[in-house]
């Protein structure tokens, strides 16, 4: 059974993020989404509301599981049974840090694979970031964004 592990802060879950996820479960008997909780990151959402909010949207999704984690990656992969770490890659920016990443897990497990997958051509500029601050300056999301996460993000920003 091959298991993937799919990590991310996930604040918030974005549609590349669930575009992401619906190819994967395609590839894998089972894809687990794990939000980190990520101490260098000052998140907007909680751990707790980040897993809660890809539950929801990921809950029709059958071969998928969502967890929170605050360990080191490797530890988790092995922790959930998983064999693969799925990540994406946008644009060739990203590439350069994800190899390292790969670089640093295969060397604290050789066992565990690292496989990247690039979101649908349309999703490829999108980032948690960039829809963070147009939600903030009142910008309208709900072509980045599951519509949960949309008035999710509306109840951080109100004023």
């Amino acid at each position: 059974m091959a298991i993937a592990l799919y990590p991310g802060t996930f604040d918030p879950i974005t549609l590349g993020h669930v575009d992401l996820i619906q190819r994967a479960t395609y590839l894998f008997d089972r894809v687990i989404i794990a939000a980190a909780s990520n101490p260098d990151k000052v998140p907007l959402f909680t751990l707790e509301e980040r897993v809660e909010l890809i539950r929801a949207v990921t809950a029709e999704i059958d071969n998928v599981t969502v967890i929170g984690f605050d360990n080191l990656l490797v530890e988790c992969v092995r922790e959930h049974n998983a064999s693969v770490i799925l990540r994406g890659l946008r644009a060739v920016s990203d590439f350069e840090y994800e190899f390292q990443l790969a670089a640093m897990n295969r060397h604290l497990d050789p066992e565990i694979e690292t496989a990247f997958l690039t979101p649908s051509e349309h999703y490829a500029f999108l980032s948690s970031s960039l829809v963070k601050e147009v939600a903030a300056l009142g910008g309208e999301v709900g072509d980045f964004v599951p519509p949960e996460v949309g008035q999710a993000l509306a109840g951080k920003f109100k004023s």
